[in-house]
Order: structure tokens, then sequence, then C-alpha cells
């Protein structure tokens, strides 16, 4: 996963809980990033329908989707993140070995099996859960 995973969750948590439009001024400044970032990740979030977006002096970006109804998984697939994500192959099919020949494949499938869990258990989070975690007490 990349930094942009937590970022989006982030955003996502802070819009619903203030409930307005806020800036992507005042979403960096929570996030400690730049506004240029949170906009890049505020418009995967509005294609995929979970924020919008209002013009003018009192404008800015909102929540729209149901917490309870977002899961971290969706906000994956939105961003395009896959959580085990490897840029280089080991070894090669071309050669004699039988390890350097094989291993390729067999870490892909570990990295399949990998990725299914993870993205399993990210579809048993949603924002709401995490809301419930920073604010144990608050009652909705």
């Amino acid at each position: 996963m990349t930094s942009e995973f937590s970022i989006a969750i982030h955003t996502l948590v802070f819009l619903n809980h203030k409930k307005d439009c806020q800036t992507s001024e005042k979403i960096a400044q929570n996030v400690c990033t730049n506004p240029v970032r949170i906009r890049k990740i505020l418009t995967k979030l509005k294609k995929a329908g979970f924020v919008a977006t209002k013009e003018g002096i009192d404008g800015g970006c909102h929540f729209i989707a149901e917490p309870d109804a977002v899961t971290l998984e969706m906000v994956a697939h939105a961003l395009g993140e896959t959580p085990v994500h490897v840029s280089k192959r080991t070894g090669s099919i071309d050669m004699d070995c039988q390890i350097a020949s094989g291993m390729g494949d067999v870490m892909d499938d570990i990295y399949a099996q990998l990725n299914q869990a993870c993205f399993e258990r990210l579809s048993e989070m949603t924002i709401t859960d995490i809301d419930a975690l920073i604010f144990p007490n608050n009652v909705l």
C-alpha cells in the first residue's frame, strides 16, 4: 500500500466527523500533507462517490456516502491500491535451474493469497469503525 491509502482514510474520517464542507487546505493541515496531494486523492474519492465538492466562498469537499457502508476495501479499490505489490520478480523462467525458473510463479501465488486476505479484512472495516476507534465514547 502507498501512503495514499492512509491519507484517503484519514480524509474520509475527518470529513465524516466534521459533517460540512472542508477546503483541501484544512484537510491537508489535519492530515499533515500538502493540499495538492489531498486534491489528487479527493478526485479519486469523488469519482468513487464518497465525496462531493461545492464551489463558492463556503465551498470545499464533503462526505456524502454512508460511513457505515464505506469499507476500507472500497477505498483501496477507489485508489487503485493493492496491499502487496512487488515491482520485480526474481529468477527467470528461461533459466535451467528449477528454483530460478519457478520462484516467480510461486511468489506471485503467495502475493495473491496475501492480497486476498488483506482485502477480506479491509472489507470488514468501515469509516464508522475507524471513527469509533478514535472517538470510543462518541455516541452517533
